[in-house]
C-alpha cells in the first residue's frame, strides 16, 4: 500500500534515541531521513555520553532542545520514554502536540548504567495533546501489564506488536513503515 504524504514543512519533529543511541538501521535513523526527505524539519540530536548516560545532563541537553527547536511532534524510544517522564516532573515543560513513546523500559529497571534514570514516576502531566505507547509482547525490558498500566496512566492510545522484541535494529526494525504511516500523515 502506497501512502500519500503530505509536506511537513511546518511540522517540527524531535527524535529521542534511547540508552546507546538509534544508528543506522535503526528505524528512528530511518524516520529523520524520511521525514527530511519529505521537507519536514526534524532534530536527531545524539545525547550526551549515550552509552554511560546521566539523567541530570540528559534533562539538561533535552530541555535546551525543546526550549530552541519548539517541536510539536515528539518521538522517544526505550530510555528516551524514562527521559520524557523526567522532563514532564520539570517546572515549565512545554506541550507538543503529539508524543510517539515506543519501547519504554520497566520505571523499576535495575541496570547499573543507567541507574539515574530509575526508579522513575509516572508524571501527573505528560505534556502532550495526544499519546501513543507502543510495545511489543516479548520486550525484555517490560511487561504488557505495565506498559498498559503506563498508558492508562497518561492516556496513551496502546499499541501492542506481535513478537518484536524491543523493537529496534536488532530486533529487525530498520525502516519501519507503520511509524513512518503515523508520523508523517497528520
Amino acid at each position: 500500500m502506497t501512502v500519500k504524504l503530505e509536506p511537513m514543512s511546518k511540522s517540527k519533529t524531535l527524535i529521542l534515541h534511547g540508552w546507546g543511541g538509534s544508528d543506522h538501521p535503526h528505524w528512528q535513523s530511518e524516520l529523520a531521513s524520511k521525514i527530511a526527505k519529505n521537507y519536514g524539519t526534524v532534530s536527531f540530536p545524539l545525547l550526551d555520553n549515550c552509552h554511560f548516560p546521566s539523567k541530570n545532563r540528559w534533562v539538561r541537553q533535552v530541555k535546551n532542545i525543546l526550549h530552541d527547536f519548539e517541536p510539536d511532534t515528539v518521538i522517544c524510544h526505550s530510555l528516551a520514554n524514562t527521559l520524557w517522564f523526567w522532563l514532564c516532573h520539570e517546572e515549565e515543560m512545554i506541550e507538543v502536540k503529539r508524543l510517539f513513546m515506543v519501547s519504554p523500559p520497566s520505571l523499576a529497571t535495575n541496570e547499573s548504567t543507567i541507574k539515574t534514570f530509575f526508579p522513575c514516576e509516572i508524571p501527573h502531566s505528560i505534556h502532550a495533546q495526544t499519546v501513543s505507547l507502543i510495545v511489543s509482547d516479548n520486550d525484555p525490558w517490560i511487561t504488557l501489564e505495565e506498559a498498559k498500566s503506563i498508558a492508562e496512566a497518561i492516556g496513551a492510545n496502546y499499541h501492542v506488536i506481535h513478537n518484536a522484541g524491543h523493537i529496534n535494529a536488532e530486533s529487525g526494525f530498520g525502516k519501519w513503515g507503520w511509524i513512518e504511516e503515523r508520523v508523517l500523515t497528520k
